[in-house]
C-alpha cells in the first residue's frame, strides 16, 4: 500500500463525487494523501455531510477536500471546472470520470426516445470524453516539464457489454467510454499518464435502489458468485489501487468489478 505520505500535495479531480460510487472514490482517494476535488449538480450546501465525511477519511488534516458544482455535459461548466482546479492548485495528478445518468425511463428498445439517448450520451460519455481531452492536455504540459505519476480513471459498467434491451442508451454510453479509455491510453501513455477503466457491476447506491428488490432476489440465485452488492467502497478501493501507481505495464488495463457475475461459467 502507498504511504499516503508519498500523495501529499497531489490533487484528485473525482467528477459527482458528492454521493454513491464518486464518493467512495473520493473517500480512499482522501485516505491516500490526495487533495480531492468534487463535483456535481447540486449546490454545496446539498453536499455538506459528503463534505464532512472527506474531511474525516483524510489521511492528514493540511489535505484540501473541494466542492464546485460542475455539470460535465456542458462545454461551459467543464472549462470552468479546469480553470477552478488550476487557480486552486496548479496542478492535477488524478481525474476520475465517475459523473453519470440513469435513464429517467426504462424503455424498451422499441419504445425509446432520442431525447433520452442524447440526454444520456451526452452526460455520460461526451462530458467525461472532452473533460479527459481538457485536462488530458494540461498533463502533458505538466509531464513534459517534471515527469510524475498522473493518472485518468474512468468508472463505466458491466453495461459496457452486457446487453440490456430496456436501457440502450445506457449501455452505449457506458461502451463509448471503455472505447474511450483505449483511445486515451493509446495516445497518452507516451507521456506516462495511465489510463485505466473499472466497470462496476451491481454496486448499492441511490442509482440502484429502484430495482434492490429485483437484484435482492437474483442474489439467491447464481446470479454472482460473491453474493452480496457491491458497494461504493469495493469501487473506491480499486481506483485508489490505480491511483497509487500499483498495476504498472497496464496501459488500457479494465478491471471488471462485479463479484463474478460477468464471468463465464459452465
Amino acid at each position: 500500500m502507498t504511504n499516503p505520505a508519498e500523495n501529499k500535495g497531489r490533487v484528485a479531480l473525482v467528477t459527482g463525487g458528492g454521493r454513491g460510487i464518486g464518493f467512495g472514490i473520493a473517500k480512499k482517494l482522501a485516505a491516500s494523501g490526495f487533495d480531492i476535488v468534487i463535483t456535481g449538480r447540486r449546490d454545496k450546501s446539498d453536499v455538506a455531510d459528503a463534505i464532512i465525511a472527506l474531511e474525516e477519511a483524510r489521511a492528514d488534516a493540511s489535505q484540501v477536500i473541494e466542492y464546485t458544482a460542475a455539470d460535465v455535459s456542458s462545454a461551459a461548466a467543464r472549462e470552468a471546472l479546469v480553470r477552478f482546479v488550476d487557480d486552486r492548485f496548479k496542478r492535477i495528478d488524478v481525474l476520475v470520470n465517475n459523473a453519470g445518468i440513469a435513464p429517467r425511463v426504462r424503455a424498451d428498445l422499441l419504445e425509446a426516445t432520442e431525447d433520452s439517448f442524447d440526454e444520456l450520451i451526452s452526460t455520460n460519455l461526451k462530458g467525461p470524453y472532452f473533460l479527459t481531452q481538457a485536462i488530458a492536455k494540461w498533463m502533458v504540459q505538466l509531464q513534459e516539464a517534471k515527469r510524475e505519476r498522473r493518472t485518468i480513471l474512468n468508472v463505466s459498467s458491466v453495461s459496457a457489454f452486457v446487453a440490456s434491451i430496456n436501457r440502450g442508451d445506457y449501455c452505449i454510453s457506458k461502451a463509448g467510454i471503455a472505447m474511450a479509455t483505449k483511445l486515451w491510453a493509446s495516445r497518452l501513455t507516451q507521456y506516462g499518464i495511465g489510463v485505466f477503466e473499472v466497470q462496476p457491476g451491481v454496486i448499492a447506491t441511490d442509482m440502484t435502489a429502484g430495482v434492490k428488490g429485483k437484484y435482492d432476489a437474483l442474489m439467491e440465485t447464481d446470479l454472482l458468485l460473491d453474493k452480496r452488492w457491491g458497494t461504493p467502497d469495493d469501487i473506491g478501493t480499486a481506483v485508489a489501487m490505480l491511483a497509487n501507481g500499483s498495476l504498472p505495464y497496464a496501459p488500457g488495463a479494465t478491471l471488471v468489478l462485479d463479484g463474478g457475475m460477468t464471468l463465464p461459467r459452465l
